[in-house]
């Protein structure tokens, strides 16, 4: 079976979620196997039968919370934010009342440095036994303290072929040059885009220097004028609706847009790009921590991922769910950029000094 036939054997993933509503989607189950379903009953680990989810849009499985409603009876509510910046300023005054979030690895760190993250416990997530080696001994959260892996993806140009003149192979097209003027989308996110901007002038997303975001911030401001928007979060239906021709975009968002319109590609530029990884975590203040822990481990099962995974087109850290996917998803060029392609492509750390001053001169940038 191919990506197509698997999202064929129902709605897609967009279609599924605009259908319900695109602000933010409240989803609620009720019920246990082990107890009388309803309002404020209690679970066996003395926790009530609710957990509050704050995940990015497009981001979860046709049927995982209502499966997860079928296993445990705990109902969940899922809220949508569109952008780790978003996310982080939800939290600064403490939390408002969520259980599960899904930050991005450089967030995971700085949310940590915070204290805004609860120790996860192990012994509660004997799942993790499933994820590729490779993503536990992370270097933002060494030994899987605060956050467990849920997605990888790498940050490129989602592009219609019939509007480019030729492949656009590099951050140019986006950052430097009139030729698609008012037909690109630009990211949301500060340091994503400073970063990025960082890898076209040669640079590591690691070694930018406050000198280099001024540069930066120039070189913006004077392209801003041929940029349509700053995407939220739906860089791909921009594209899929015609409203621009190229956007900065998520692999796997594109990847699901390539399902839906053969005009439709993706590309890593030459100059390469940055890797992200979004985790499942456990804010401080967490209502119900037990039945998060039993709800993050229950997204870290190999059938449970498989099922998130042929929704969302992510590439998976989970190995066992890896396995049980189709050959057109595990050899997908762009779900798995090559080999020579990653090499040019970083994870981004966080740094706080940076992190103010690439917010401060995005607010600039977007107030031009």
């Amino acid at each position: 079976m191919d990506l197509n036939e698997l999202l064929a054997q129902g709605r897609n993933r967009r279609s599924l979620l605009q259908a319900m509503g695109v602000a933010a989607i409240g989803i609620s189950f009720g019920g246990l196997a082990a107890c009388s379903k309803g309002e404020g009953k209690k679970l066996a680990n003395g926790e009530e039968a609710k957990l509050n989810f704050y995940n990015w849009d497009t981001y979860i499985g046709e049927t995982t919370l209502d499966d997860f409603k079928g296993a445990t009876g705990v109902e969940v509510k899922m809220d949508l934010f569109d952008s780790n910046d978003v996310l982080f300023a939800k939290f600064k005054a403490g939390n408002p009342g969520y259980d599960v979030i899904v930050p991005s690895n450089d967030f995971v760190e700085r949310m940590a440095l915070a204290d805004m993250l609860q120790t996860l416990d192990h012994a509660q997530i004997p799942n993790l036994k499933n994820i590729d080696p490779t993503f536990i001994d992370v270097d933002y959260d060494k030994g899987r303290k605060f956050s467990m892996p849920y997605t990888w993806l790498s940050l490129g140009i989602g592009y219609r072929k019939s509007k480019v003149k030729t492949k656009p192979d590099s951050w140019k097209v986006l950052f430097d040059s009139p030729e698609y003027a008012g037909r690109i989308s630009w990211l949301s996110e500060a340091g994503d885009m400073f970063r990025l901007y960082g890898k076209y002038l040669g640079k590591s997303v690691n070694a930018l220097t406050p000198a280099d975001i001024a540069t930066i911030e120039a070189m913006m401001i004077k392209q801003k004028p041929n940029v349509k928007n700053f995407h939220v979060d739906d860089g791909q239906d921009l594209l899929l609706k015609g409203d621009v021709d190229l956007v900065l975009e998520y692999n796997g968002d594109i990847a699901q847009a390539m399902t839906e319109d053969d005009d439709i590609d993706f590309i890593v530029p030459k100059e390469g790009s940055q890797l992200n990884s979004d985790n499942l975590c456990i804010p401080k203040g967490a209502p119900h921590p037990k039945n998060a822990h039993a709800f993050i481990n229950y997204m870290l099962d190999a059938e449970v991922d498989k099922k998130i995974t042929e929704t969302i087109l992510f590439p998976t850290p989970n190995a066992a769910a890896k396995a049980l996917m189709p050959d057109s998803y595990k050899n997908n060029p762009v779900i798995f950029p090559p080999a020579d392609v990653l090499a040019k492509c970083e994870y981004a750390k966080f740094n706080p000094e940076l992190q103010r001053l690439f917010e401060e001169a995005f607010t600039r940038v977007r107030a031009a």
